[in-house]
């Protein structure tokens, strides 16, 4: 079966597709109308057969002698002395053309139309999925570079954070969404800083305020004890 394939295969392509091609080739460089009549019939009936063909090799493959049968087929086809294209495409492809050619053709029509509009279809949804992809990938981007200055800025929180704690309450990190955020927070840790260094040194000016009265009081007392004792 397969060697029978692989047979029919090689005499179909060498006798059937090359032969006609060469020989058609010649009748339109000799502008011989009655060869290039002869040959136009052969590959109308050729195309039928290789439709025919394609569906008859997935359900008749299994029926015997079938690729012979082609292989004879092809040759009678062919052959001068049978002339089988021509008989076949006078007697039943013609007519059969002509009585369907104007159902044909609208066919094509129909189709030809409906094929431009739906390539304009998809073209114009391609294009719109391309748009979105790339729009998408532009906020994904803008998205990785929000997030590396989110990242960075917390970095610096922790830090601020760790160098606050010696000299006032801790600041809470705040992530900032855009630049204008970034220059306000600035500001406000500044001034922060600021309040809480001032908060410590009037911390510490009391502390030495209340220690100034403290040894003044006790040494007023010391004093007034000696001056009772002389």
């Amino acid at each position: 079966m397969m060697v029978s394939a692989i047979i029919s295969r090689v005499v179909i392509l060498v006798f059937g597709t090359l032969y006609p091609a060469y020989a058609s080739y010649k009748a339109v460089k000799t502008k011989n109308v009655r060869e290039y009549v002869k040959w136009m019939m052969y590959w109308i009936v050729f195309a039928l057969f290789t439709c025919a063909e394609t569906f008859a090799d997935i359900f008749l493959s299994w029926v015997p002698f079938y690729y012979e049968a082609k292989i004879v087929f092809v040759l009678w086809l062919l052959s001068p002395a049978t002339k089988g294209s021509s008989i076949l495409y006078r007697k039943f492809v013609h007519p059969q053309l002509t009585k369907r050619e104007q159902k044909i053709d609208a066919y094509i029509q129909q189709a030809s139309d409906k094929g431009y509009s739906a390539i304009l279809t998809v073209g114009s949804k391609g294009l719109s999925y391309a748009s979105n992809v790339v729009v998408q990938t532009a906020l994904k981007g803008h998205g990785a570079v929000l997030d590396h200055l989110k990242k960075s800025y917390s970095m610096s929180d922790l830090s601020v954070e760790g160098s606050s704690t010696a000299v006032g309450p801790n600041v809470p990190p705040v992530i900032p969404d855009n630049e204008d955020e970034l220059d306000n927070l600035d500001n406000r840790l500044i001034e922060e800083r600021e309040e809480a260094n001032r908060r410590l040194r009037e911390g510490q000016d009391d502390v030495i305020t209340t220690r100034d009265t403290q040894l003044r009081s006790r040494t007023s007392k010391y004093s007034h004890k000696e001056g009772m004792t002389c």
